[in-house]
């Protein structure tokens, strides 16, 4: 659903910035909050791994997942 011209015009007279904007902005953090749980998940498995409490197998499960949820999502958001 596309807004009309006045639309756009009256949110943007309204908050001082256009739609484009806050979209660009709510993609970041997204991406943000996503990038930084996966840094935390990724170090976790790896402390994991590390003391021998994950098998390799479970550690590169961790990496895979998450880089395919990024790619996943990365798909979905900026299509």
């Amino acid at each position: 659903m596309t807004p009309s011209a006045d639309q756009v015009a009256a949110f943007q007279a309204n908050g001082g910035f256009t739609p484009a904007t806050v979209s660009t902005v709510v993609l970041g953090f997204v991406f943000a909050i996503l990038l930084l749980w996966g840094v935390w998940a990724m170090r976790t498995a790896y402390v994991g791994w590390a003391e021998q409490r994950l098998s390799q197998r479970q550690f590169l499960g961790v990496i895979v997942r998450f880089v395919a949820m990024y790619l996943v999502l990365s798909f979905f958001l900026l299509s």
